[in-house]
């Protein structure tokens, strides 16, 4: 009896924060939805959102995280399998990790020194004779920072599906005479495929809602769900529409949870 008064108890202050900072602004997002810009309750937002502005902005913030997603993963994959072949390679993980402690907006500002019309890639464009080029401000710009801002979190949770993987499994599939291209398809990536889901679960969700660097890096010729969102909160001060497309981005972001959701296998 007392050990489950305990456990009641230290659930207490779990509760709390799940019901502070979760369930009530979720609440609140949903309740201003209802309400137009003159504060009168109404559907007019979500009327609103299913016309061909908002649709084509909601196909353009998909197709963005999709992108920023799958170039993650092609270039996270064969990193964090080098890695596990590495000799240090938790040395080598923490060098990887250490560039994600730096805030975003520190790095989005060194990025607008290095991409910009008289930054280090323009130089050397001009010195191997291709001359300067406008790189900032376009979407190569974009999706190429967001992917260096990403890519760290998408290296770890494969890194640790490869590290935890049975060694043995590897053993039997070369003394059945399994090529490497074999052993790789039919072993080694089916069951790393929690690691892969985790990682495109924790870079497709916040790329989908991206707002700071379609400012800075893509100069607004990007624009997500997430620039909506900050432009009806802080411009144009239409909190009920605002509301509306962040309770479409919720269910888009429990939708993708589901998806991506990850079920331990047995081996």
């Amino acid at each position: 009896m007392e050990n489950k008064l305990s456990r009641n108890l230290y659930m207490v202050p779990y509760v709390l924060w799940i019901v502070l900072f979760v369930i009530a602004p979720i609440f609140l997002v949903v309740y201003y939805s209802f309400f137009d810009i003159e504060g009168n309750l109404s559907f007019i937002n979500y009327q609103k959102f299913f016309t061909p502005v908002y649709l084509k902005m909601t196909f353009s913030s998909f197709w963005y995280a999709f992108l920023i997603t799958a170039i993650s993963l092609l270039i996270a994959y064969p990193t964090a399998l080098l890695l596990t072949k590495t000799k240090h390679k938790q040395l080598w993980l923490l060098l990887i990790i250490v560039p994600s402690w730096i805030n975003l907006l520190l790095k989005a500002y060194a990025f607008l020194g290095i991409f910009g019309t008289y930054g280090v890639t323009n130089s050397f464009l001009e010195v191997i004779g291709i001359g300067a080029q406008q790189i900032l401000f376009t979407d190569f710009s974009f999706v190429f920072v967001s992917v260096y801002i990403f890519i760290p979190f998408m290296i770890l949770p494969i890194f640790n599906s490869l590290n935890e993987l049975n060694p043995t499994l590897l053993d039997a599939a070369n003394d059945l005479g399994a090529s490497k291209w074999i052993t790789f398809r039919r072993v080694i990536f089916p069951l790393t495929m929690d690691g892969v889901k985790s990682g495109c679960q924790v870079v497709f969700i916040p790329a989908l809602s991206l707002f700071m660097l379609t400012r800075l890096i893509a100069g607004n010729r990007v624009i997500t769900l997430g620039t909506a969102i900050e432009q009806h909160f802080l411009v144009t001060r239409d909190w009920g529409m605002g509301s509306t497309i962040a309770v479409f981005l919720i269910i888009s972001m429990f939708l993708i949870m589901i998806v991506t959701g990850t079920r331990k296998r047995g081996v």
